[in-house]
């Protein structure tokens, strides 16, 4: 093998070894996280709730949102309202039916650039349905914590109709209307650290 072929496949090895670096697996920090909801009731007010059990992986690469992906697994029954009746009545087979559906889970499929913005593109399964959604995306950064774990932070936001994965029942309210909507807003506030 001659020099110039010797060094450049060194320097191939070198690169690839230096992209390989770049790439990242990170946990989600639930400490950190919070995945949220916002529904209408009543036509008057939304009522916001939360989920306590959630776990899940992304896969990092500095400044490229083109090889971002994740995947999450929300326990339903961890549903929380602030009201122990109506987290009941969500668990139960009027909504996420959570003996039959225990989890609610996200799969991406890709993230894309939307004007100034990021768009996180995956399948959600809730419900035993599963149907395509797309989440608003913000990367907040990232960051060495003072114990030296490495951290990423993301914003995202999106809007679903329960009705897509089956989850559809109401009331009909005496003067007209109906108890809940059927327009959900998710809000996902999410930390998570490098595996080591």
């Amino acid at each position: 093998m001659t020099f110039r072929k010797t060094m450049s496949a060194a320097l191939a090895v070198c690169f690839l070894a230096a992209g390989a670096a770049t790439a990242a697996t990170y946990a989600i920090d639930a400490t950190h996280s919070s995945v949220g909801f916002k529904v209408r009731h009543m036509m008057v007010s939304k009522v916001t709730g939360t989920f306590g059990e959630f776990s899940g992986t992304i896969e990092y690469v500095e400044g490229q949102p083109g090889q971002w992906s994740a995947s999450a697994t929300i326990a339903t029954a961890s549903v929380n309202t602030n009201d122990a009746k109506r987290d009941g009545h969500l668990s139960g087979a009027d909504f996420f039916d959570a003996e039959k559906h225990p989890e609610i889970t996200f799969v991406s499929k890709g993230v894309r650039q939307e004007g100034d913005g990021l768009v996180l593109v995956g399948d959600l399964t809730m419900h035993g349905a599963t149907k395509p959604v797309e989440l608003e995306l913000e990367f907040n950064g990232a960051m060495t914590d003072p114990w030296g774990n490495d951290r990423i932070g993301f914003s995202a936001k999106g809007v679903l109709d329960r009705r897509d994965f089956g989850i559809s029942y109401n009331t009909v309210l005496d003067k007209g209307g109906v108890a809940v909507g059927n327009e959900v807003e998710l809000m996902l506030e999410i930390e998570a650290i490098a595996a080591k």
